[in-house]
């Protein structure tokens, strides 16, 4: 009898092996934590050959680079000074950029958090940022478990993967930066488990707090339509109840998300005593002054891409169509896959295409489930997709960074 050689595993292999069998939530913070880390690195790269700007000194260390750079410095602004009470106008009364396009919970709690600990914006706000992270990654992972059952049973693994992909998207390095990105997907995350487990209280309240996060309350109606009638139709089969009351309370809550999502424009208004003051802010930021829906799309890129404008355009919108109608995308539960569809097209209709548009991307993160999801077996093609596209999304990520964050010029500061 011969003996068999017995192969130990390799030191990569044997801490692979450990953490997969750590809790859940430890594997979830373990692959943002890389995530994050690889982030750090791309931006120390960026910022080492960053320029003189007008947010920042040349090569500045990653705190401030993070802390100040583009929008980072508006937060700031409305954490330490509040907004004006008139809109500025130039000598033709137009109105031009100004804090009320900044919505206010991210800066004031990062505010309260400088007050609490006397720590400087530059250490407070990327922190915040950071560690909501952290957050909304444990929201999605239950999110998908929960809210995709079908879909993590075709694609075994999908939470964390979901988790891996979208910590890696190409904008996810606002995930660690003075913006709101953070903030809005752990409360959009947070508000669709809540619907998903029927606490649609809790849900109004997070919807109300996401309604002064950023401008995306509004699509959160469909995900409540959409919730209402899958119950209304599987008590039609016996698989549910279905009552006047809750008809009424889920209208109710449509109601309320619908309000959310105009609720700071109408604060803004009110405070300036100009009722359309926050759409003539956002026409301070567009190539055209106007913020008619999809309107971007006729111009902005032209400038981009030329004659290969409609090339381009056409062959994005039918890349985004395909991650809606694949069927990874139809094994989603209906409330993430409501939320997604509804979100991609509402932000086509208010946001220019450009670098903000792509930022904004992330929030729609159950597409990264239905990324992770496409190839489902065998399970080696399954894992050989999974680093492909993970591969790609870091790549992009680097790519974005050194693209669009690294600036020589801008408007003069502060405002």
């Amino acid at each position: 009898m011969s003996d068999v050689a017995v192969v130990e595993p390799t030191g990569a292999a044997r801490l692979w092996q450990w953490s997969r069998t750590r809790p859940w939530w430890f594997q979830v913070l373990a692959v943002y934590a890389g995530a994050r880390l690889a982030t750090t690195v791309v931006f120390l790269w960026v910022a080492s050959v960053q320029g003189e700007n007008a947010w920042t000194g040349p090569h500045p260390g990653y705190f401030p680079y993070v802390a100040y750079m583009f929008d980072g410095s508006w937060y700031r602004y409305v954490a330490e000074n509040g907004y004006p009470g008139e809109l500025p106008v130039d000598a033709s009364g137009k109105v031009q950029q100004n804090a009320w396009a900044f919505f206010p919970l991210f800066p004031l709690l990062a505010r309260g958090v400088m007050e609490i600990t006397r720590l400087p914006w530059e250490v407070v706000g990327p922190t915040i940022a950071l560690v909501l992270g952290a957050v909304a990654m444990l929201l999605i992972y239950r999110v998908v478990g929960e809210g995709a059952p079908r879909a993590v049973k075709a694609r075994p693994g999908l939470p964390l993967a979901t988790v891996a992909l979208v910590s890696v998207f190409p904008t996810a390095a606002v995930l660690q930066t003075a913006y709101t990105e953070a903030l809005a997907l752990t409360l959009v995350a947070a508000a669709l488990l809540l619907v998903i487990r029927r606490q649609y209280v809790w849900m109004g309240a997070v919807v109300l707090a996401l309604g002064f996060t950023r401008a995306v309350a509004l699509p959160m109606v469909a995900v409540v339509v959409v919730h209402a009638i899958v119950r209304w139709r599987a008590s039609r089969a016996g698989r549910d109840t279905f009552t006047s009351r809750t008809g009424a309370g889920l209208a109710v809550l449509a109601g309320w998300c619908f309000a959310s999502g105009l609720l700071w424009p109408a604060i803004c208004g009110w405070a300036t005593g100009t009722s359309d003051g926050y759409l003539q802010t956002q026409e301070a930021w567009r190539g055209v002054a106007s913020v008619t829906p999809f309107y971007g799309w006729t111009y902005v890129p032209t400038f981009w891409f030329g004659r290969w404008a409609i090339p381009v355009v056409v062959a994005g919108f039918t890349l985004v169509l395909a991650t809606l109608v694949v069927p990874a995308a139809w094994r989603l539960g209906s409330e993430l896959h409501a939320w997604a569809a509804a979100y991609i097209v509402y932000i086509a209709a208010v946001v220019e295409p450009g670098s903000s548009l792509a930022r904004f991307l992330i929030l729609a993160f159950p597409l990264g489930a239905v990324t992770a999801g496409v190839v489902t077996r065998p399970a080696a093609a399954r894992r050989w997709w999974f680093v492909l596209v993970l591969l790609l999304m870091f790549g992009l990520q680097v790519l974005w960074v050194r693209q669009m964050w690294q600036a020589n010029a801008g408007p003069d500061w502060p405002p």
